[in-house]
């Protein structure tokens, strides 16, 4: 199982040159993605941008959006974007993309929150003939660049619910679990694998799973007051997620493990707290 590791750029105040310090950090070390979740209404670094910038920091590790609100965005802007990042890196992008459930981005962008679903389909057809270079329709022509990996990036389907893992049926190349654990992940990799199956398609989905870490001096205070402030929508229930927060490298460890246990084939360890010092620290884990 591969390890990835999220980059802090949704933890507020991070200053721009730490984040790409991480990046560096990361690319040296044993990881094989950077890892970025998406919000609008939240002070954070907007993902695309974000990870063009560590594009330009690294060399190898791979670029993932873990994941990346599609219907919040024009479809052929969005297309061209992630086609150009994919083209300007080398061909290291991965692109996790979802829906979304908080309402206020949808507000924050004028999109209809009740047809994100629909919209989020009708994107994915847009981008898909786009990457592969035929005309947009009769009277709009070719959108480029060509993005370096053939047919487009590497797209992960994310979503808990049947109608967002039947995507699979047609489109992208996996599914990409965010947080909840080991044994939530597990339920959905299995729906997914279903649904590959029973489509006819070849090979297995790419299965990749994310967890929140919370490592440093005061990590679970730290990590804590972020999840509490990042999650409120979501009530009391915060508690829960903040308390099962692993926050020593032997947690971590037990985290890693319950995930390749259920088959995953990529982990994204998402930081709760910004320090540099446990990248090494992880390295040496993962390494």
């Amino acid at each position: 199982m591969k390890i990835g590791l999220g980059i802090p750029a949704v933890i507020p105040g991070v200053p721009g040159k730490q984040l790409l310090e991480w990046a560096r950090k990361a690319d040296a070390g044993p990881f094989s993605s950077l890892g970025l979740i998406d919000r609008l209404v939240y002070p954070n670094y907007e993902v695309l941008i974000t990870l063009a910038a560590a594009a330009g920091a690294t060399e190898r590790i791979r670029l993932m959006s873990t994941v990346l609100l599609a219907p919040l965005r024009n479809a052929a802007i969005l297309a061209k974007q992630a086609a150009s990042l994919d083209a300007l890196s080398g061909g290291r992008l991965t692109l996790g993309m979802g829906v979304g459930a908080r309402e206020d981005d949808f507000q924050a962008a004028r999109v209809p929150f009740r047809r994100r679903g629909k919209i989020y389909d009708e994107q994915l057809a847009t981008m898909h003939r786009i990457w592969s270079g035929q005309p947009l329709s009769e009277s709009v022509g070719v959108i480029g660049p060509l993005p370096a990996q053939q047919d487009g990036p590497e797209v992960l389907i994310g979503g808990y619910t049947p109608e967002a893992l039947k995507r699979l049926e047609r489109w992208g190349d996996g599914y990409i679990s965010g947080g909840g654990g080991a044994q939530r992940a597990s339920q959905y990799f299995r729906m997914a694998e279903e649904i590959w199956e029973a489509a006819g398609r070849s090979g297995k989905p790419r299965l990749v799973g994310a967890a929140y870490i919370a490592l440093g001096e005061h990590g679970l205070e730290r990590g804590g007051a972020y999840i509490r402030d990042y999650y409120s929508m979501i009530g009391p229930r915060v508690e829960g997620m903040v308390a099962s927060l692993p926050i020593t490298l032997e947690a971590v460890r037990g985290v890693i493990s319950s995930y390749a246990d259920i088959g995953t084939d990529e982990l994204i360890l998402w930081p709760t707290t910004p320090d540099l010092e446990q990248i090494d620290q992880l390295a040496d884990l993962v390494g």
